[in-house]
């Protein structure tokens, strides 16, 4: 990006004074104000706490939460209103493509925070704390994303009233009051599959024969010709079902998108180098880097296998997404992201790579997922003159965001494209998209491409150096020396496994709750 489970970073002075006064006054009967002073926005609290129709005086710290997420829906909508009626005013090009995009987050902000509230009814309790501060986690990424959006094309100035109604510090609120609930919490996955893999859907990434709904092939020997076309069909099938799509080799030219109420959707190509979907949308060519993407995933539990994800819009075009998924508990196994710029959007929600290649020059790994990369491989290409290479920039701006990136068991090489000039352009793993940035490399080859120093300040600035959290954890090959990495506040040569751990499937995504019936291997810990 250039141009943003456990909690358990060292969180910032207001983080920790929260926790600890909540904690004390968890149970006791209090005025709205009291419990909103511990808030890391108490002003927004207080007034609209106090104008909403849910107001009472919550005895319980729970009851506080679901005042704080029902007020934080209220100014979405809100949001979300302003911004339709906003449509009528748009003069150019760029202003619908940004406000297009804050659209589609404002109703994807508005279904988690839903789903957050719907999940948290004390009868029907149907989500633990950990799911509610992924989904708090996302909404709050949404609104970023709608702003970035604007700041990508230049129109910012005129997409302000759009923007500033204070739904990011409630739903800023929503993630302290929830945070300090699930720091109360142990998370005890320590082996196997991410566990939002079944045994059924394992057999379905392993296996050699998979029996198809659909069929999508180029020649016309299929149900559908396109990729989209078939996952059209199936948004509008009956039940709720794994629905799996079989992508014939071929190359297909066009963009995709599975919407956020097409669920269970699985696509399986014929190998990586023969079933490619590609397109060359870029932000150089008038798209904003969210709206840029060759595939949007955004339905819950996705699953891809044996597919090439491709942005051909190239290395002069500026930001240019070949992959962005926000799709909840899903699995790409034994792909290829191939780009330049900005190749992978893990935007938000809880992700997994197994086995994967991901090709890019800047930034080319970034967003606000919590996401593993596990036994995959990162090729560094060649950039343009005068630029650097960045593995990856994440986006948590947060404290209480569950949200970070993981590279654990793979490889970072250079692409043939590099080798011969290596030398000539720097390469780093990270820099600080945003402001409590969280990246950590465990167990993975480092080859010598990778600059002696690590990571990278953001654009030469002293922006989140105490705030981040980058780690390396046993790391190898010529460029894994830590001896002079940075001498950052955030920066950690890890050698206790217990820190480590953190930064693993069953920890940092939960994974052994819903990976193993996706039927991907995986590795749960170190």
């Amino acid at each position: 990006m250039a141009m943003s489970i456990n909690v358990f970073v060292v969180l910032v002075v207001f983080s920790t004074t929260f926790f600890t006064a909540v904690s004390r006054e968890s149970e006791s009967p209090g005025d709205i104000d009291l419990w909103c002073e511990k808030t890391p926005h108490p002003q927004p609290c207080k007034y609209f706490m106090g104008h909403s129709r849910y107001h009472f005086a919550p005895r319980y710290r729970s009851d506080f939460r679901r005042m704080a997420v029902q007020v934080a829906i209220d100014r979405v909508l809100s949001a979300q209103r302003h911004a339709q009626h906003f449509g009528r005013n748009i003069e150019n090009k760029r202003q619908k493509a940004a406000w297009s995009d804050c659209l589609k987050l404002y109703q994807d902000t508005i279904c988690q925070l839903n789903r957050t509230l719907q999940g948290l009814v004390t009868n029907v309790r149907s989500c633990t704390d950990f799911d509610a501060q992924t989904w708090l986690s996302t909404a709050l990424t949404n609104l970023e994303t709608c702003r970035a959006g604007s700041l990508d094309l230049n129109v910012s100035e005129s997409m302000t009233p759009i923007m500033s109604n204070n739904a990011s510090e409630l739903i800023s609120n929503s993630l302290a009051i929830n945070g300090v609930i699930l720091g109360e919490e142990s998370n005890n996955n320590t082996d196997g599959f991410p566990s939002w893999v079944s045994k059924p859907e394992r057999k379905l990434l392993q296996s050699s024969s998979i029996k198809a709904d659909l069929v999508v092939a180029k020649d016309g020997s299929g149900h559908y010709q396109t990729v989209q076309s078939a996952i059209n069909a199936a948004a509008r099938r009956r039940g709720s079902r794994r629905f799996i799509i079989h992508v014939k080799r071929g190359v297909y030219r066009e963009n995709i998108e599975v919407g956020i109420n097409n669920n269970n959707i699985m696509l399986f190509g014929d190998g990586l180098r023969y079933t490619i979907i590609t397109s060359g949308r870029s932000v150089g060519g008038g798209y904003t880097t969210y709206s840029s993407a060759t595939a949007g995933i955004d339905g819950l539990y996705f699953i891809a296998r044996g597919i090439t994800f491709r942005n051909t819009a190239g290395p002069r075009k500026g930001q240019a997404v070949a992959l962005r998924s926000a799709s909840d508990l899903s699995v790409f196994y034994r792909c290829a992201i191939d780009g330049y710029q900005d190749t992978l959007m893990v935007h938000s929600q809880r992700q997994f790579y197994r086995e994967c290649y991901i090709l890019g020059t800047v930034d080319f790994i970034f967003g606000n997922a919590a996401v593993v990369f596990q036994n995959c491989i990162i090729y560094v290409r060649r950039p343009l003159k005068g630029q650097v290479n960045v593995i990856t920039a994440q986006g948590r701006n947060d404290p209480y965001q569950n949200t970070g990136i993981s590279i654990h068991n793979s490889q970072v090489r250079a692409e043939p494209d590099l080798k011969p000039v290596v030398r000539a352009f720097k390469t780093y793993l990270g820099r600080p998209w945003m402001q409590y940035s969280r990246t950590a490399f465990l167990k993975t080859y480092i080859d010598n491409l990778v600059s002696p120093v690590g990571w990278l300040a953001w654009e030469k600035s002293n922006f989140a150096l105490s705030t981040l959290y980058y780690a390396e954890y046993q790391n190898f090959g010529p460029g894994s020396s830590t001896r002079r990495r940075v001498r950052w506040p955030g920066f950690h040569h890890i050698t206790s496994p217990n820190d480590a751990s953190r930064f693993t499937v069953g920890s940092l995504i939960a994974g052994r709750s819903w990976l193993p019936a996706t039927g991907v291997p995986f590795t749960t810990g170190l």
